[in-house]
């Protein structure tokens, strides 16, 4: 009991830190608290909630081999433990799918993601926030697959869903924003997705403050944007400042 106690705390710390924007910290912490965890038994659940933790770190830190093997490592002892329609189950899977489109293995993206649709829709309806995140890393495969009606659609509900739960300042809804913005860049809707980036930019930065991770995510998105245009000389001070941030994160 007293290791468990351990690994609760230590995790709860890195997820802070993680959602602050302090990457290093959190990383450090939650290793920690593998170790902590696995104490229990190497395919304990709750290992399987920290490796699902450390994956979400490991992905946005870019370390997307690394992110793997914590997301399937997860995956493997929740499903062990639970029903294949188990929230749980569903989330490792759709961690799993985001990050396989972002690599490039869309089909197999598609496939998880269909299936953690429906377990969430099944488990709280088709127009709670809950689904929202699944509805965009879904419409972001559309995207990557150039079907542009597809995604269009799933971002229009997710961006409903989010702004009457939690309202048109939160961060989540900068998050659908950002993929309204790069489905529109895709399709060559330059002015559209640059009106899309900048206010994404604004909610984070309002909500976030200007050092988060999160806000130089936006900004080299925004800027690989305006390259793209020709507008080397507007993407250059966003670099730079995006560069700003990352490099707070690695000293931390």
């Amino acid at each position: 009991m007293e290791h468990s106690e351990d690994w609760k705390t230590i995790n709860q710390d890195g997820v802070r830190l993680y959602q602050e924007g302090h990457y290093a910290d959190a990383e450090a912490t939650l290793r920690r608290a593998l170790v902590e965890a696995k104490k229990l038994g190497p395919r304990d659940l709750n290992v399987a909630v920290v490796l699902n933790n450390l994956g979400n770190l490991c992905h946005s830190e870019g370390k997307l081999e690394e992110a793997e093997t914590h997301y399937e490592q997860a995956l493997e002892i929740r499903r062990a433990h639970y029903s294949p329609e188990h929230p749980f189950v569903a989330q490792s899977m759709n961690n799993i799918a985001t990050l396989y489109r972002e690599i490039g293995r869309l089909d197999e993206a598609e496939a998880y993601l269909r299936e953690v649709m429906a377990i969430a829709e099944a488990l709280v309806g088709p127009h709670h926030w809950r689904v929202t995140n699944c509805l965009n890393n879904l419409a972001a495969v559309y995207t990557a697959q150039e079907r542009w009606a597809e995604a269009e659609e799933l971002f229009a509900r997710s961006l409903q869903i989010r702004s009457a739960t939690f309202g048109e300042e939160h961060h989540s809804v900068a998050t659908t924003l950002c993929g309204q913005a790069e489905l529109a860049a895709a399709q060559a809707h330059s002015d559209e997705a640059e009106r899309l980036f900048r206010r994404a930019l604004e909610i984070r930065e309002a909500r976030l403050g200007g050092d988060h991770p999160a806000v130089a995510l936006v900004l080299e998105k925004f800027a690989a944007l305006l390259r793209g245009v020709g507008r080397s000389a507007d993407a250059a001070p966003l670099e730079a400042e995006a560069k700003r941030i990352r490099a707070r994160q690695t000293v931390a």
